[in-house]
């Protein structure tokens, strides 16, 4: 049952981080084939995972088909990220099973886990525990998620929320600052955060250019997320910079090793 994340596990032990293209099933912003051509140009580029999701997207049968379509077009994980009950599909490879610790309302944080719990048993799907903190700005995540953003300026906050997660046995910690947010996750709050977990940390939002994102793996993050830049990358070239963020980030990743061994 802990079959993909087993394998993220070991990829980083071999690579120091991976790449994951976040692509919304979302008829507003493409159709089925494109999200498929996202998929094989982002495939290769050398991206490492497909993050299937987004706070708005609710037609079940158009994320069953958006997944068959970027299988067909590469063979790399596909694993959801659902913004709701309605993001769960069977045709994934497995889903980030989230709880949104820092909402302040329950609903977010176990009444919609308790309700989805069900449909992931009959689709018998890898659920990968991942707690979700959102980190100022936020976007609409945090606006959706009724969320108390996490400071930028007080890392410790972060700190607590993340180790929490740890020790109520979650197996990922993903900080988020916002799908097209203008700023990232803070280097200092990844930075203390890395320090004392032991889980991998995947982080998110606003990461735009190969500087952002090797900065960001230098402070400790081992999985990157790139969504509506990503759209824009395959859009202005074809995956010629996505190509060359995703290099920069695995040799970055290689030198953290090397310099922990």
């Amino acid at each position: 049952m802990n079959e993909i994340y087993n394998k993220i596990v070991q990829q980083l032990q071999q690579e120091g981080v991976l790449h994951v293209s976040l692509i919304d099933p979302d008829p507003i912003k493409q159709t089925i084939e494109d999200a498929g051509k996202m998929a094989k140009i982002a495939a290769a580029a050398g991206t490492d995972i497909i993050f299937i999701g987004g706070s708005t997207c609710f037609d079940r049968a158009y994320i069953d088909n958006t997944i068959l379509d970027i299988k067909k077009q590469c063979n790399l994980p596909v694993i959801l990220f659902p913004g709701s009950i309605s993001g769960i599909s069977a045709k994934a490879d497995a889903a980030l099973f989230m709880s949104l610790l820092n909402s302040t309302n329950h609903y977010y944080i176990s009444g919609q886990q308790a309700l989805a719990s069900f449909t992931m048993k009959s689709f018998d799907m890898e659920p990968i525990g991942t707690a979700y903190l959102i980190v100022e700005p936020g976007s609409g995540a945090g606006w959706l998620g009724d969320v108390k953003l996490l400071p930028r300026s007080k890392p410790e906050i972060s700190l607590g929320y993340a180790l929490a997660a740890e020790y109520f046995g979650f197996k990922m910690v993903y900080l988020e600052a916002g799908s097209g947010s203008e700023a990232t996750v803070p280097e200092s709050i990844i930075r203390l955060i890395k320090k004392s977990l032991t889980i991998p940390i995947i982080v998110g939002g606003g990461i735009r250019t190969k500087a952002d994102a090797v900065a960001i793996v230098n402070a400790g993050a081992d999985l990157i997320v790139q969504g509506t830049i990503l759209e824009e990358m395959l859009l202005k070239d074809h995956g010629k910079s996505l190509s060359e963020t995703i290099a920069a980030i695995k040799l970055a990743g290689k030198k953290k090793l090397e310099s922990s061994s």
